[in-house]
């Protein structure tokens, strides 16, 4: 027969899992008032960490709403930005070749010309 063993918590890794159990424990302990077990802890108070996770539930909720819109907008950049960055590519060769005498023009049109001597690789 085996033997029972003393049991291992296994605790959320993820975050909404967690706030999930914090809810369950604080609501548990509220029941209980001061015969909760839970009074005895020196290191922490329900009583202050307790009414955070509302607030905690609603900021990761919002942060995750705010990563799905900015995952969206990344990708929409993304369909756009190969064709700019193209285009501006493309007018940076016609425009040195207009003005390849006095490349410093370009900088009208918001290049940054180096017109230094490249030192030598060695």
């Amino acid at each position: 027969m085996a033997t029972r063993t003393p049991g291992r918590i296994k605790l959320p890794t993820n975050v909404s899992e967690l706030l999930d159990l914090a809810d369950k424990i604080y609501e548990k302990h509220r029941s209980d008032g001061a015969a909760s077990p839970l009074n005895a802890q020196q290191d922490y108070d329900w009583s202050i960490e307790g009414p955070k996770i509302v607030p905690c539930k609603e900021n990761h909720d919002n942060a995750e709403e705010a990563a799905r819109l900015a995952e969206r907008y990344y990708k929409n950049r993304d369909n756009d930005l190969p064709a700019i960055k193209a285009i501006i590519q493309n007018s940076a060769q016609l425009l040195k070749s207009v003005y390849a005498k006095n490349p410093k023009v370009l900088g009208d049109y918001g290049f940054v010309v180096d017109d230094s001597k490249q030192a030598k690789k060695g």
